[in-house]
């Protein structure tokens, strides 16, 4: 049956990405990338049309947004150097209007940014995570918590691909002394193909000084030592756990005992597996029945408010005090996530189908 609107039309989900808005776009071809989300919502009777975006044609992507119903949103925050304040104003009119947005700017502001590791940490899911709200503080309080002699992961509040996220550490020379702007630290960009680099603190603080231009905000949390054993990024419909992916080699991966940090490998592939992997059924109870209720009421998000996809993403913790594993939260993802298990394209369309006919 298909999904009709209140005066009796079909509902009109539109899907929109960042690209060239003049080229043409054949949804179902295997061209298109989000091919299979048009699929799916086809087969359950969604109208769904491209909304194609770009700065230049605001004004024409603003006039198709109020002829649609609702609209799932695939841009990066930052891209090719450009970032999302003109379509998040977009898509707020839209919202504003009586469009659903999924994921709707004011969500990924609570959720999106790397803030949330922050404001949530008293969860369960990591802490220890401290918040610099200036070069200032990031300059007399980094050098504190660097004494403690743990390498700690310092990020940028909003980025995507690695982008301003380093891991930080003293210098072997520097540990026997009292951390000052010219000690020496040992540094690392996660960006891929970037390589550990040695400089001093001060250095450092200077490279990360576009990170708080207009209110930005660095994120430390420390850096967990069994990052070997891989990064499990959980994805979710709403608030529940439709699919797991597994990268064993990741952007901050160590070098191999014994070896230069320059021979530190590349990240890996990510292997997708169903909601049902035994391995990862604990984190998937956590998740579901702790963590995601406990950060809903903290940044006061309804559960139909919640994107209708987005992804966690865990490292391995220390042992807890039973034996079993411990999780740590690294980030959370929403406003673009893409590639994603075949196991969520299901629920994603019965999420649509029920948000357009205004179920919970």
């Amino acid at each position: 049956m298909k999904c009709q609107a209140a005066e009796g039309r079909d509902q009109r989900i539109g899907i929109l990405w960042r690209g060239d808005r003049a080229a043409e776009v054949r949804p179902l071809s295997d061209e298109c990338r989000l091919h299979r989300v048009f699929q799916v919502l086809a087969d359950h009777q969604v109208s769904a049309e491209p909304v194609v975006y770009c700065e230049e044609a605001s004004a024409a992507v603003r006039e198709q947004l109020l002829q649609l119903d609702g609209v799932l949103v695939w841009v990066n925050p930052t891209d090719g150097g450009r970032d999302r304040s003109d379509l998040n104003q977009l898509l707020r009119s839209a919202a504003d209007r009586g469009v659903w947005v999924s994921a709707h700017p004011d969500v990924i502001l609570k959720m999106g940014t790397k803030e949330v590791l922050h404001r949530t940490q008293v969860v369960g899911w990591g802490d220890d995570v401290h918040r610099y709200n200036s070069v200032d503080e990031l300059s007399l309080q980094l050098r504190c918590r660097l004494m403690a002699g743990r390498a700690r992961v310092l990020k940028q509040n909003r980025g995507n691909g690695g982008d301003g996220v380093w891991k930080v550490q003293l210098a072997e020379s520097a540990r026997d002394e009292l951390p000052t702007a010219e000690s020496r630290l040992r540094v690392r960009h996660a960006l891929r193909g970037c390589i550990e680099e040695e400089m001093s603190l001060l250095a450092f603080v200077d490279r990360c000084q576009p990170y708080f231009a207009g209110g930005g905000m660095m994120i430390d949390q420390p850096y967990q030592d069994r990052l070997p054993e891989g990064m499990i990024r959980c994805y979710l419909v709403h608030d529940r756990v439709v699919g797991f992916g597994h990268q064993a080699t990741n952007a901050l991966f160590p070098a191999p005992p014994g070896a230069p940090a320059t021979a530190a490998p590349q990240p890996g592939p990510r292997l997708y597996h169903p909601p049902d992997k035994p391995e990862f059924q604990q984190l998937k109870q956590k998740l579901e029945q702790e963590w995601v209720p406990a950060m809903q009421r903290i940044l006061d998000i309804a559960r139909r408010d919640l994107p209708v996809l987005w992804d966690a993403d865990f490292l391995i913790g220390p042992k807890a005090s039973d034996g079993g594993d411990s999780y740590i939260l690294c980030e959370i993802n929403v406003s673009s996530v893409f590639p994603f298990p075949p196991n969520a394209l299901t629920p994603l369309a019965e999420a649509v189908l029920n948000r357009l006919n205004r179920h919970p």
